[in-house]
């Protein structure tokens, strides 16, 4: 299928309340604690603009009418009737016994919270595709799913990184898609109903069923802001399903947050590679840190339309012109048929491959955490 290039809002302007210049890193100094690292960035001139500008936010809880489908926007074709016969005959879902043996050597390290200030970014990979996100003073869960079993799908090999119990206050919930391994209703009963969410075009109803009030829908390229931090869904190359007649009907994507300070983080929830990362990289320049899928890749065949693999996760983080990377969607369920352990090894070596820094690898456990501190050239290194 043709890459579709659809950009909502073709008549976008420039931000009604201008963020302070980007500033592209020249240094970087680590202190690391028992399960904190802190990375400090020295800063010296502007990025570039982003090209095209970018719209104006949305109002918050706006109520819209979607088409019924977004077929349009996929980027390939969904599997036919070949294809599901093939993977019914030679395709796996699990690793075989080898690929298994290393479940118990998996990465968990569960750790408390770093304590922020409303300068500072900061990251806790909770497991799979669920972050703690703290930027511009607010903490932002993504696709958070804090259930032990998903639809379909064994229990989690490690527990969940961060106890439901020791959350901050959830200041906003962004979710990627509708699948049961990103959008888990049980975790989002825990949420008070007047927690901000910004989901994919279409599919506000599901939370508003739920008596959510506060639903921010987007389509791609449209933000919306919350107490100064800037909520912008870009495309991703994936799909949307969850029960049997609703393919397609609400969209998929992924965040780009960007706090007032000029701190952003992209989280591209679940996707295949592609032109797109090229295009939200040139939107959005300046990307300090990309949250990246790096696992359930196999079959390749099966799977390369909608799923990174470790290379391609590289790949696209220098498309986005990201400074760092941190993986996810591996090492939680068990989704696909690679060993357990292949994302982890193969994202490290495709990182030392394309010579980048080993610092501005991420590669955290789960439960782990990583603070990112804005500084001038005149700031003592923390």
């Amino acid at each position: 299928m043709t890459q579709q290039t659809h950009e909502p809002g073709s008549t976008t302007t420039a931000p009604t309340t201008p963020a302070p210049p980007k500033t592209a890193a020249t240094a970087t100094a680590t202190t690391t604690t028992a399960t904190t690292t802190v990375t400090t960035i020295r800063e010296a001139g502007p990025w570039p603009p982003a090209s095209p500008p970018l719209a104006d936010p949305r109002p918050l809880g706006e109520l819209r009418v979607w088409p019924r489908t977004f077929h349009d926007r996929l980027t390939a074709p969904l599997p036919g009737l070949k294809a599901m016969a093939r993977f019914a005959r030679e395709g796996s879902v699990r690793p075989g016994r080898e690929g298994l043996a290393d479940v118990p050597r998996l990465p968990y390290e569960p750790g408390p919270l770093p304590r922020v200030a409303a300068d500072t970014v900061s990251v806790t990979w909770a497991g799979h595709a669920s972050w703690i996100v703290r930027i511009g003073g607010l903490t932002v869960l993504t696709d958070p799913v804090w259930s032990r079993r998903i639809l379909g799908t064994p229990a989690r090999v490690t527990p969940v990184g961060v106890p439901w119990e020791t959350l901050p206050r959830v200041d906003a919930v962004v979710v990627s898609h509708n699948h049961y391994d990103h959008l888990d209703a049980p975790t989002l009963r825990r949420l008070p109903r007047d927690t901000p969410v910004f989901v994919p075009a279409g599919l506000g109803r599901w939370f508003r069923r739920r008596r959510f009030t506060t639903v921010t829908e987007l389509d791609w390229w449209e933000a919306a802001e919350l107490s100064g931090v800037r909520f912008d869904f870009v495309p991703a190359h994936h799909w949307s399903k969850r029960t049997l007649i609703d393919t397609c009907h609400s969209l998929w994507g992924g965040w780009v947050l960007t706090a007032a300070d000029g701190g952003r983080v992209y989280f591209a929830g679940d996707t295949g590679y592609g032109d797109w990362f090229s295009r939200i990289g040139r939107r959005y320049p300046g990307i300090d840190l990309a949250l990246m899928p790096i696992g359930a890749y196999d079959p390749r065949w099966w799977l390369s339309d909608v799923h990174l693999d470790p290379e391609e996760a590289v790949r696209a983080t220098q498309d986005l012109g990201a400074r760092r990377m941190a993986p996810m969607h591996w090492g939680t369920f068990i989704l696909s048929a690679e060993p357990v352990l292949e994302p982890l090894t193969r994202v490290r070596a495709a990182w030392e491959r394309a010579e980048l820094a080993r610092e501005d690898l991420w590669d955290l456990p789960v439960g782990g955490s990583r603070i990112l501190e804005r500084a001038s050239s005149e700031s003592a290194v923390r």
